[in-house]
């Protein structure tokens, strides 16, 4: 459950909101000083309290804030902040397993103080930018689900939208050019200390380590390129910038010059198109260079939904065929890494040597199935859900074979009614779907 931010948080929102809606060339000039804000950053602190996290590069923890005392701790950010003293620290930056169990990825982590800082900004500057976001924008937004995402690209290409411009943007959030993004804020925004505040987000420098851990900087002042890493700012200026390939989208008529469909999450997006897909990459292609940013070229294809299956957030859209009545159909389900993600996070936690309590380990289990499943709980499951249940019931009979010795595959000591039933551990295939007609929305 999301927490709610307090009345007179809330009334200015919608304040600011409303006004940004009816004035879409407005200029909003007195927003610093809402940043600062007593409620604003105590209802920022509950929220960052709650997302947790590991401390950034000063090592501080909630458990020290809270020891320090949290109404102090917040009165000397509100200081500095309205003293114009405040500075962001650097992001500490670590590597971390990709969800492919292939390789790393980086994540930055921002001390605390500046997650509260950054939570207090997007509290007052979200309202204003919501006002434009385009609904073809899903991302990171109020109300907005990945889920609706999928839901609407299935739409599309069910209603004849079949020619698909599968897009990918090389390191969007890593080169986001600074002085065009300042442009775009300051279209709303002409409190110079507001921007000001956003330009030092986007200078932090960043501290690695390396491979002797020994410790260096990158970006800083001199950086020209990027969103704070790691930073709870990041996604909305993020999606500030998409806004503007978007806006062209919408300008120069692509809808009704090539029948074509937008749908965008962030750095991903598609395109379904009823004719003359290839056309329409060529344009983005340009559009993008000229925003400063790039298309990957090997990865941005062109596919007939009919012929060629491709993947969005997830899932795999593709012909299939009904198993009732052989009608062939555009369907969507699970894309097959999702489904190799999901096992491998399966033997994880049933891997040898896992000498926890068992009760722990089917409830960590269960975790992950329901979170699996409440995402991929759209489409054409029946099969993929079947599949997956019987593999992860012959993990789970190994993991029991293996922790009670027992010679043999174990079926005949842990049959499959043991392990759904007295044991605990979820089936799929009994756990919730969503309709086509009652997607997200």
């Amino acid at each position: 459950m999301s927490l709610q931010p307090p009345t007179k948080l809330r009334t200015l929102q919608e304040a600011l909101g409303a006004k940004a809606k009816r004035e879409p060339r407005c200029r909003f000039h007195a927003l610093y000083d809402k940043v600062y804000r007593t409620d604003i950053l105590a209802h920022a602190w509950e929220v960052s309290r709650r997302k947790a996290g590991a401390p950034g590069v000063d090592g501080q923890t909630y458990a020290d804030i809270e020891a320090y005392g949290v109404a102090k701790w917040l009165a000397e950010l509100e200081e500095g902040l309205r003293e114009e003293r405040y500075a962001p620290q650097a992001v500490r930056r670590v590597m971390i397993p990709k969800a492919s169990g292939v390789g790393e990825r980086p994540l930055g982590i921002p001390t605390i103080r500046d997650r509260v800082a950054q939570t207090a900004a997007k509290l007052v500057l979200e309202p204003i930018f919501e006002a434009d976001f385009d609904d073809a924008a899903y991302g990171y937004r109020p109300g907005k689900t990945a889920l609706a995402a999928v839901a609407q690209v299935h739409r599309a290409v069910q209603s004849g939208h079949t020619e698909v411009v599968d897009a990918d943007l090389s390191q969007y959030f890593d080169t986001i050019p600074h002085t065009e993004l300042m442009k775009c804020l300051a279209r709303r925004i002409s409190d110079g200390r507001m921007l000001r505040l956003l330009k030092l987000w986007l200078k932090t420098p960043v501290e690695e380590t390396d491979a002797r851990g020994g410790r260096r900087m990158t970006g800083g002042k001199k950086a020209t390129r990027g969103t704070p890493q790691g930073g709870v700012i990041s996604p909305l200026l993020a999606n500030i910038y998409m806004h503007r390939f978007i806006k062209a989208f919408r300008c120069h008529g692509l809808a009704e010059r090539y029948g074509a469909v937008l749908v965008n999450y962030a750095d991903d997006f598609v395109i379904l198109c009823r004719r003359q897909a290839h056309e329409v990459r060529e344009i983005v292609g340009r559009w993008m260079t000229r925003i400063g940013l790039t298309l990957n070229e090997t990865k941005t294809v062109v596919r007939h939904a009919w012929r060629e299956p491709f993947d969005f957030l997830g899932y795999t859209f593709a012909p299939m065929y009904s198993p009732k009545n052989g009608h062939r159909y555009l369907g969507a389900c699970p894309s097959k890494k999702s489904v190799r993600r999901l096992k491998a996070n399966v033997r994880a936690r049933l891997r040898p040597g896992n000498q926890d309590p068992r009760a722990e380990v089917v409830q960590r289990l269960n975790r992950v199935l329901r979170g699996w499943a409440g995402y991929f709980a759209y489409g054409t499951l029946t099969k993929v859900r079947h599949g997956l249940d019987h593999y992860i019931y012959e993990r789970v009979r190994d993991f029991l074979r293996r922790r009670h010795k027992v010679q043999g595959l174990g079926s005949g000591q842990f049959p499959v009614e043991y392990v759904q039933g007295p044991l605990g551990v979820l089936t799929l295939e009994r756990l919730p779907r969503v309709g086509f007609a009652h997607a997200p929305a």
